[in-house]
């Protein structure tokens, strides 16, 4: 059938509706009722109710099946689906024939009735009275199963959600992710914060902004980029154990492990370091999996087993094994060895030429070389200061900070620090950032918060922190490899455009 076609018939059936719409309101009835007529029980609720037992359930008619002086329907709530029985005898005349000509898949009703089982076993509600909540104009997406083009289901995502049970149920788990989170972190004393979301300047991550413009005060503004610096500055204030679960905005590009606007955890706490972290995390891991019902998933056709305590790997011995010198090699103090590093991204047939930033060569042979280890759940320590600007150094070793990356599934599900709290050092990593931005033409660096900065000469704690992309984490519980699945509404081009990834 051509498009054209297509339009035609839907267009047909949503006058159809609309004129059985303007009949009722003719007749006197709401089409749209403000509320229920009483009370109601869950469609779970009403399947775990004994038979005789009378219940009255809402939700929407999703199948309907007509058999002249009787019908069988399945209605569907948030809980469950639940069989409903339609029979003139038991409704009456008027009622059953109501029901016949006005109510269609698609709409929402409260029926009234007892519980009874049916000759195949299954708890089925024989209607004696039926309400009419609201009615669909547009016809339900009886098709949608099958569907490859995955991103008309995510720009329609009220009839992705309606037609596949499993998407419902992608969201419901992530849903108790971020509760099982929050359970966890409140137990150990943590204060659930918030922080703004425009800021003067958008610091604490290595990444490019989005600006905007507030012209109350005529001045330009950033979405954050994280939570980082805020955060920290409620440490300094004597806030010991803070968190916030929000969104933050990075203005790069769409991939299958990217969007724009994505979901972060960030935490810190007072007088532990990063190994601290790291317990937090396998508790909070922990916690996911028993909320999620599993100890492993399946990713990409790989068992991941998600029972702690998980492998701890040092990034300089993984260097020194996997890339086949010590990563001191490339590293001169704050910064990359630059004539090192090109060198060896050469001997390891990694692409990148002279205006490539030395950051952007280190993580593509990082990519090659240490990333196909980390399937497994690895806390990745020891990370070079070069990339690392708000991480204490490891004592004695000025190339190094203590910092770790916690993989899962070969994906970064987590980073954290023990966090520097120098305030002269940390502006001296800031100004170097800075210099690396200007030399290499690298967008992409922390900028210096001048505002963070001062704080920090109030006084700061010795301080563990961390930040979990609460996005991967739902990829992960979920099986799903595409960021895309675990997002309610990602972005996506105009409709004239292909997503990078719709096809995947």
């Amino acid at each position: 059938m051509t498009e054209q076609n297509d339009n035609s018939a839907l267009n047909d059936i949503i006058a159809r509706k609309r004129q059985e719409i303007q009949q009722l309101r003719e007749a006197g009835t709401e089409v749209f009722p403000h509320r229920l007529p009483g009370p109601v029980s869950t469609a779970a609720q009403a399947r775990a109710a004994q038979p005789g037992a009378e219940m009255s359930c809402a939700g929407r008619i999703t199948q309907l099946r007509l058999m002249g002086k009787a019908a069988f329907a399945h209605m569907q709530d948030t809980s469950a689906k639940l069989q409903v029985y339609f029979k003139k005898d038991t409704m009456g005349e008027q009622a059953y024939d109501f029901f016949k000509k006005y109510v269609h898949v698609g709409d929402f009703v409260c029926i009234s009735g007892k519980m009874f089982m049916t000759h195949t076993n299954e708890i089925t509600l024989a209607a004696e009275k039926l309400t009419l909540l609201s009615k669909a104009v547009r016809p339900m997406p009886e098709k949608w199963h099958g569907i490859q083009d995955t991103e008309i289901r995510y720009r329609a995502r009220h009839l992705d959600l309606l037609a596949n049970a499993q998407v419902r149920d992608i969201f419901i788990l992530r849903s108790k992710l971020v509760s099982a989170i929050r359970r966890t972190l409140d137990a150990k004393d943590f204060l659930e914060v918030e922080t703004p979301i425009l800021c003067a300047s958008a610091g604490g991550a290595s990444a490019t902004p989005f600006e905007t413009y507030l012209r109350a005060l005529k001045m330009p503004l950033f979405m954050r980029i994280a939570t980082e610096l805020y955060l920290k500055r409620l440490i300094i204030g004597g806030l010991d154990r803070v968190y916030e679960i929000g969104r933050v905005f990075r203005n790069e590009g769409l991939d299958t492990r990217h969007n724009p606007e994505f979901t972060t955890l960030e935490l810190y706490q007072a007088y532990t370091d990063y190994n601290g972290m790291m317990q937090v995390l396998e508790d909070l891991f922990s916690a996911c999996a028993q909320a999620a019902g599993k100890e492993s998933v399946e990713y990409r056709g790989i068992n991941i087993n998600l029972k702690p305590p998980y492998r701890r790997l040092s990034l300089p011995e993984a260097w020194k094994e996997h890339c086949g010198e010590d990563i001191h090699a490339i590293l001169n103090g704050k910064t990359f060895n630059r004539p090192a590093l090109e060198a060896l991204a050469k001997r390891m047939h990694v692409e990148h030429g002279a205006d490539t930033p030395s950051a952007k060569i280190f993580d593509r042979i990082f990519s090659v070389k240490i990333e196909p280890l980390l399937e497994q759940p690895t806390f990745l320590t020891d990370y070079p200061t070069a990339i690392t600007p708000l991480a204490k150094l490891k004592t004695g070793d000025p190339c190094i900070t203590e910092r770790f990356e916690f993989f899962a599934a070969g994906m970064e599900m987590a980073n954290a620090y023990t966090e520097l709290n120098d305030p002269e050092d940390q502006l001296d990593r800031l100004q170097e950032q800075m210099r690396q931005k200007q030399a290499e033409h690298n967008e992409e660096v922390d900028v210096i918060d001048k505002d963070f900065v001062e704080a920090m000469e109030s006084g700061m704690p010795p301080t563990g922190g961390m930040g979990i992309g609460i996005d991967r984490l739902a990829m992960l519980f979920s099986g799903n490899p595409s960021i895309r699945e675990v997002i309610l509404f990602p972005t996506l081009k105009s409709e004239t455009e292909q997503a990078p990834d719709a096809k995947q």
